[in-house]
């Protein structure tokens, strides 16, 4: 991947909305309502996202993507700079 790639990816990642986001799903984290990604927390808390037709896991893997992308892309940065 060429570092112009990774800066788009950086970029989109730094313009979505604070984390951490969490996925609640009705039956596993909650009893009621239904299944959505909290986003961001206290004074810091968004909107909350729901999302039409996504799987149990389509809503963990985006709300974790959140998370997972920034770590991801510094660990690429960090092996670059050893290389």
């Amino acid at each position: 991947m060429d570092i112009n790639t990774l800066n788009q990816i950086k970029t989109r990642c730094e313009k979505a909305s604070n984390g951490p986001w969490k996925a609640y799903i009705e039956g596993r984290d909650h009893t009621s309502g239904s299944n959505f990604i909290m986003i961001g927390e206290g004074k810091h808390r968004k909107n909350d996202l729901e999302i039409t037709g996504a799987t149990i896991d389509d809503y963990d893997f985006i709300a974790n993507a959140r998370q997972d992308i920034p770590m991801l892309i510094e660990e690429i940065l960090r092996l670059r700079k050893l290389l």
